[in-house]
């Protein structure tokens, strides 16, 4: 089966494309004819000229042809995949909701819902990341055809961290849905530092945030052996999300054997770690203060992140989630 993939080009760092690389991988090791498509632009907010490369591209897929589009790409521009509904077969892959990114005024939050809803709706298949994140979208939206392809895990070994209780990581890109402000206001008096990993927009938040008196230090976008060190060396990950469809930090995390203490990820960390309510800063706190102040908490969560290691899902699943789905827009 041929499949064009149309994706954002976007070389930072990001659970998406490290999730739209493997799935291009993963179907293409199935026997999938993937044909690859990476688009600049500011997406979901484009300009007239991405929003023309992008109507090029599906212009060039003959009538029938099966299209994958990543969501960041599809699902603010609704006019554009709706004018090609009735020719070709449509997926649109959702890592995240387009309101769900928190620092957007009312009106723009407003405004993005609308056009994914639409989006989605001409859409011949839905594919979310996440099975609570499949739900959301067909109850928000008003969709029937909802498919789940949960994000694989590379296996890693074991992570050594430091003292086993006072490097903490969190890794994502340092914007508002991160919930970083809160860590950091969390952190202020305990004994622990925190390493910050991933991209940041706003030079300004970043020095607002490492200027605080808890230990912060900002490492900026890592990948490959330089991410795979920031783990080894973790004691424990702190993911305080506002908004997650998935959170694939946290797999990562408990693939390595790492404690977890997280938000808004309840699929991703199933019953590896500690689940917070998101955006509640003095849970987070008591959870930090407990992890500093008892080795039996600290324990608790270790076992609880190496039982979950041995469940955590494939990029090889993944694939076939994919596979199947996609295959279904032939029947």
């Amino acid at each position: 089966m041929r499949v064009h993939f149309v994706v954002p080009a976007d070389d930072r760092p990001s659970g998406g494309n490290v999730y739209d690389r493997r799935a291009t991988e993963g179907l293409a090791a199935l026997g999938f004819d993937v044909r690859a498509t990476a688009l600049a632009g500011t997406w979901p907010q484009p300009d007239d000229d991405a929003r023309d490369r992008l109507a090029d591209v599906l212009a060039a897929v003959p009538d029938g042809g099966a299209v994958l589009l990543d969501g960041l790409v599809a699902c603010g521009v609704p006019e554009i995949i709706g004018s090609h509904a009735d020719r070709l077969r449509t997926a649109v892959l959702v890592h995240l909701p387009l309101a769900d990114e928190t620092g957007l005024d009312p009106a723009t939050a407003a405004r993005l819902d609308t056009a994914e809803r639409a989006t989605l709706r001409a859409a011949d298949l839905v594919i979310a990341t996440s099975p609570q994140a499949a739900q959301r979208l067909a109850r928000h939206h008003g969709l029937r055809r909802v498919r789940t392809a949960t994000p694989g895990t590379e296996p890693a070994a074991l992570a050594p961290g430091t003292d086993g209780v006072s490097r903490l990581l969190c890794v994502g890109s340092l914007t508002p849905r991160k919930g970083h402000d809160l860590l950091v206001e969390a952190l202020a008096g305990l004994p622990l530092t925190c390493d910050f990993v991933g991209p940041a927009r706003d030079p300004a938040r970043v020095r607002r945030l490492i200027e605080h008196p808890a230990g912060i230090r900002w490492r900026g976008p890592l990948a490959g052996a330089e991410l795979a060190d920031a783990y080894a060396s973790a004691d424990l990950l702190v993911q305080p999300s506002l908004a997650e469809t998935y959170g694939m930090a946290v797999t990562e995390a408990l693939a390595r054997g790492i404690p977890v203490i997280a938000s808004a990820v309840p699929d991703a960390l199933g019953d590896g770690g500690l689940l917070l309510p998101p955006g509640n800063t003095a849970a987070l706190a008591d959870a930090l203060r407990r992890w500093s102040d008892d080795p039996d908490f600290r324990s608790r969560l270790r076992e609880s992140a190496l039982r979950r290691r041995d469940q955590l899902p494939t990029w090889e699943s993944t694939a076939r989630q994919l596979a199947a789905a996609l295959t279904s827009l032939e029947t």
